[in-house]
């Protein structure tokens, strides 16, 4: 799918003194924007489903994981015979819709393991189906209406993404999430734009974080971030169908997000939205991920794969260079000056951001698992270590103009080159522009691709009749009663979710 150009709008800050036009503020052009109705075509439908699909895979394979159960035992202090299911549990108990949202969304984000936008911003639009489906279970809403709001809130994230670079200001990205989710609810329940438009600014007010959770010492941050904007996101629009206000203007105010947290890289500000009718095609400029790592990791694993048909042995390795854009170096890379992404005691959540560790393993193993790859023998085994810390990333003017100055978030290549130097001087040299599922790949992902993926993660937790059962609803997404949405959920099997942090006495 190639990237379109719509209609383009130009961001105007507020001066001290004067009064922005709310006609002219980007809340507003974004509201308007998700209150509008348009028809939806086959290739929008099939790309949600496909989406819905990858999430509830990632999501099964991470039930057991600690932030999801920590997640799931507060989300299930809060029954509602009305609400929205939990992944993994018997979809006739329901829960209110803003705890389910936080619970089903940790469990996606957990593994790190689904969709990407590359743009001015990179971050993860897939987050906002937890949240949006929860509500539509609880609020009765229909399939054409869930993949009609799932694709307003990816339109939201992609258009944001392309205009606004928060990761320079080192300010997370779910800040731009947290108005995506809000437009899709929005969207969702009918709304009109000034309900919205509230909603949205309240929204990006609270969705407003450093990115210090993605830096250092990892937590578990990074997993609960989704969750806690997609539960502000149902508080911002209740808030708003209620009649509340909210902090405006939120972005361009003299005392905004972007005068005072968009310091690097803000220049004039442009967004572009599509027309009334026109189909909110953002999600088809967006691809998963085939490997459990950060996306930009995801092209040097399958480079890797490729370059040790040439290593007879790892061992004889001297030293390893990787050229590659600024982000991948400085987020990633050994240009973050992180010790922590060269020690084998690092959490997860860092190594899944080493360029290095990634480079290393799949170098040796020839494959990549979501578990395995991070385990604690794995990543402290002696060669691996070593061959860790002969590796080294490089920024290369090349492939900063091969990502930063494309426009399509199709084209941006994220890849990079590697130069593999081994101790009796020979070298191997190759390079790899995309990650082998991008739809420039070798093996683009379709539907096929994420139904294996899916089933590959359901693998002794769901049973056959279930996943047939969950799948048959997706190949008719579109056309599904209101009763199907709210059986759009996993059951696992029996004895397989750990419920053991529901023993554990919280405030609730």
């Amino acid at each position: 799918m190639s990237f379109h150009i719509m209609k383009s709008y130009t961001i105007k800050l507020q001066k001290p003194g004067t009064k922005l036009e709310k006609k002219n503020q980007l809340a507003w052009l974004i509201a308007n924007m998700a209150a509008e109705d348009w028809s939806l075509t086959k290739e929008i439908s099939d790309m949600v489903g496909n989406r819905i699909i990858d999430n509830a895979g990632v999501a099964i394979a991470a039930l057991n994981n600690e932030a999801v159960k920590i997640a799931r035992a507060q989300a299930m202090k809060f029954e509602n015979n009305s609400g929205s299911t939990l992944f993994g549990l018997d979809q006739n108990k329901k829960y209110d819709c803003q705890w389910a949202a936080w619970s089903n969304a940790v469990a996606v984000r957990e593994l790190d393991f689904h969709d990407n936008i590359m743009a001015k911003e990179t971050c993860h639009p897939g987050d906002c189906i937890p949240t949006i489906l929860a509500v539509a279970q609880q609020k009765n809403c229909n399939g054409e209406d869930l993949i009609k709001a799932i694709a307003t809130s990816y339109e939201t994230q992609l258009r944001l993404s392309l205009s606004i670079a928060l990761n320079p200001n080192r300010i997370d990205h779910v800040g731009h999430l947290g108005p995506a989710i809000t437009s899709g609810i929005g969207n969702l329940l009918k709304l009109d734009a000034e309900t919205i438009y509230q909603a949205i600014q309240w929204s990006a007010h609270t969705s407003t974080f450093t990115r210090q959770g993605r830096k250092g010492k990892l937590s578990s941050w990074k997993a609960y971030a989704p969750g806690l904007v997609g539960k502000n996101s149902i508080d911002a629009i209740d808030r708003a169908m209620r009649g509340d206000t909210s902090p405006s203007p939120v972005w361009e105010g003299d005392y905004g997000i972007i005068q005072i947290l968009l310091k690097n890289n803000r220049g004039e500000i442009k967004i572009e939205l599509p027309e009334s009718n026109e189909p909110r095609q953002g999600i088809l400029n967006t691809f998963t991920k085939e490997h459990s790592a950060g996306y930009h990791g995801n092209s040097l694993i399958d480079l890797a794969f490729e370059m040790r048909k040439k290593v007879t042995d790892t061992k004889e390795i001297k030293k390893i260079n990787i050229f590659t854009k600024e982000y991948t170096h400085v987020v990633m890379g050994s240009g973050s000056n992180d010790k922590e992404k060269y020690s084998s005691e690092a959490s997860r959540e860092t190594l899944d951001h080493s360029a290095m560790y990634i480079f290393a393993v799949a170098l040796e193993d020839g494959k990549w698992h979501h578990e395995e790859s991070y385990a604690e023998s794995r990543k402290k085994r002696k060669e691996t270590v070593e061959l860790w810390n002969k590796i080294e990333t490089f920024e290369s003017s090349e492939w900063n103009k091969k990502y930063y100055n494309e426009v399509d978030p199709l084209k941006k290549a994220q890849g990079a080159k590697v130069e593999i130097i081994f101790n009796n001087g020979d070298k191997i040299v190759d390079q790899l522009d995309f990650a082998n599922a991008h739809p420039n790949g070798k093996t683009p992902f379709v539907r096929e691709n994420y139904l294996n993926k899916m089933k590959k993660l359901f693998t002794n937790i769901v049973d056959e009749k279930e996943e047939k059962r969950f799948i048959n609803l997706i190949d008719n997404l579109g056309n599904l009663t209101q009763d199907e949405v709210k059986r759009l959920n996993i059951n696992c099997k029996n004895g397989y979710i750990n419920l053991d942090k529901n023993k554990i006495k919280g405030i609730f």
